[in-house]
């Protein structure tokens, strides 16, 4: 009755907007972004039986989404367009300064690892025999699979031209089918990949972790909400169906986080293609 008073003295005052801006409404579907670093279909199968878990578990029905490829999904999380994504560590510092996406969990004793592969039978030993080769790569934003190998190439003055073709699926089955010498890829897709394209292939160089994947909502979503959803992510490991759901996406589990978890990442001070600064704390 209160909060019904105020509101209706809100918009008497014309300050409506203000006030749902402050208090976000819940709905009953909430759009839930996962960046296309695999083929769509793959995703699907691997995340859509978690999203829906994760539903029945929350109250709340958490629809998935992704997109063609990884910098229309990255302009999509710039325009706020998911209310719940699953994005790369330093994005999710970029698009919690500039939109207000809060990070809320990440996957238990997870690592960003990048990762330059080659066929199995390739020559190539060395990140310097790459010199003055094309190597594939998912998009010139991919954080793990070509930022942090191309930074490498840069400092160690190694001549690579990239060569962007979608996702990091398209990465791998292009090197596995010799179309390019070496791809970058990121070490969680590499080992998710079919076997029979991921025995083709070698893992020539590794790069240094960084901190994982996080799941972030948007600030629209009412904090409630994604205190549930925290909830039935955190427990999933103590229930049989939900445990069995975490292997399907190579998880030991998820852990509730904040923001504060990502001023490391902040830190080191990258820059991508394109930003006219690093993100820093």
């Amino acid at each position: 009755m209160i909060k019904t008073i105020f509101a209706a003295i809100f918009w008497m005052l014309g300050l409506a907007p203000l006030y749902a801006a402050e208090q976000p409404i819940a709905q009953a579907v909430y759009s839930f972004g996962i960046g296309p670093r695999e083929a769509a279909s793959e995703l699907a199968k691997r995340w859509v039986p978690v999203l829906r878990y994760l539903s029945e578990k929350s109250g709340y029905t958490l629809q998935f989404t992704t997109a063609k490829d990884i910098p229309t999904f990255q302009g999509q999380m710039k325009e706020g367009s998911f209310d719940l994504a699953f994005i790369n560590p330093y994005h999710y510092t970029m698009f919690h300064e500039r939109i207000g996406y809060e990070a809320f969990a990440h996957e238990r004793d997870g690592k960003l690892t990048g990762i330059v592969v080659v066929r199995k039978d390739s020559p190539i030993q060395s990140m310097a025999e790459l010199n003055n080769q094309t190597v594939a790569f998912p998009a010139a934003t991919a954080l793990a699979a070509t930022v942090l190998p191309m930074a490498y190439f840069g400092e160690q003055r190694i001549h690579a031209t990239p060569n962007y073709v979608v996702s990091m699926d398209s990465v791998y089955r292009s090197v596995a089918k010799g179309f390019f010498p070496a791809g970058g890829g990121e070490l969680r897709t590499f080992n998710t990949l079919d076997p029979e394209v991921r025995n083709q292939l070698r893992i020539l160089w590794t790069a240094e972790a960084l901190p994982p994947f996080t799941f972030a909502a948007h600030p629209r979503v009412p904090k409630a909400v994604v205190a549930k959803i925290q909830k039935a992510m955190h427990d999933m490991d103590r229930n049989p169906q939900g445990a069995e759901l975490l292997k399907t996406i190579k998880f030991k589990g998820i852990d509730p986080t904040d923001d504060s978890y990502y001023d490391g990442m902040r830190k080191l001070n990258l820059k991508m293609p394109g930003e006219s600064s690093p993100v820093k704390n």
